[in-house]
């Protein structure tokens, strides 16, 4: 039970790696999940391109979606914009650099799952493939305007009947999957790029600054989850006195059943110092709402 209280501890302490490290895994899992998609073109003229486009988009919407609401520090950060200014005035600098560390951490998957797709180039070719101009390949000559639409659409199917003996099949697959190869390396070089002077350029800008937000922005996490650990143990030990409160009137049963309730004022100390006189509900709700409505100013002198 300790080492899962010290793991549980370690996770809280250090929720900057933790998310690092799920980020990582959702972008292994968005690999794993589209080498083990079985990707099937519809092959039909009005559905090519919202299956294409579909697969491309949709899967990265949902892993972007996953990545927000894994990412504890999104609701606190949705909860530091929210909060009323009261006593604490709010910092837009750390607010901003929240935002951008939540963001570029849930833009880790999606990106993955869309770079993978243009470097295997199915989907952009279940997409495309009926856009393609018929003039530019030999093998659609002398066909009608209708068929050539149903022979393009026919490309991403290799195994069909219409497009096994086509010469263009291949012309046209291949044409496609290089621009889509193009367009994935491409990003990746771009976002390679932007990576490299994102990392080299920051010392030009002033540091000070953004010290100031990353101090503030984690100072803003661990008070969070201070305050949610004093909430519980506060809880209990209401939860404690309530329910000490309720059997008061049993004990002389309770003695006879040779159960034995702490008498008045035994082990209280520790309790009584933080509850500090709060005895009922309505000063519970009081509170909770001074803290939303009125954090104090961070100054402890």
């Amino acid at each position: 039970m300790d080492r899962f209280r010290m793991i549980f501890q370690y996770f809280q302490s250090n929720s900057e790696s933790v998310m690092n490290g799920i980020c990582g895994l959702l972008a292994l899992a968005s690999v794993k999940m589209y080498t083990s998609f079985d990707f099937s073109c519809p092959c039909l003229p009005q559905y090519n391109m919202a299956y294409g486009l579909g697969i491309m988009f949709v899967p990265p919407i949902i892993l972007f979606l996953c990545g927000l609401i894994l990412n504890r520090q999104s609701l606190v950060m949705l909860e530091e914009w929210r909060r009323p200014q009261g006593r604490r005035k709010k910092d837009l600098a750390v607010i901003r650099y929240m935002c951008s560390s939540i963001m570029q951490r849930a833009m880790v998957a999606p990106v993955v799952w869309i770079i993978v797709t243009l470097l295997d180039g199915k989907c952009l070719i279940c997409a495309f493939s009926g856009s393609m101009d018929p003039g530019k390949f030999v093998g659609f000559a002398n066909v009608s305007t209708v068929q050539v639409q149903q022979l393009l659409a026919k490309v991403p199917c290799k195994d069909d009947e219409l497009m096994r003996n086509n010469t263009s099949r291949k012309a046209v697959s291949r044409y496609l999957r290089c621009w889509s190869q193009a367009l994935g390396w491409s990003i990746l070089l771009i976002l390679i790029i932007a990576a490299f002077l994102a990392r080299w350029l920051r010392p030009c800008f002033n540091q000070a600054t953004l010290l100031q937000a990353r101090h503030w922005s984690n100072y803003i996490d661990i008070e969070q989850k201070i305050f949610e650990e004093t909430c519980c143990e506060h809880s209990r030990l209401f939860a404690h006195k309530c329910i000490l409160h309720f059997f008061e009137s049993m004990r002389q049963e309770i003695k006879l059943h040779s159960f034995s309730l702490p008498r008045e004022g035994e082990g209280a100390e520790g309790e009584e110092d933080l509850l500090r006189g709060i005895t009922d509900q309505d000063q519970v709700n009081k509170l909770l709402k001074t803290w939303y409505y009125e954090k104090p100013p961070l100054d402890v002198s």
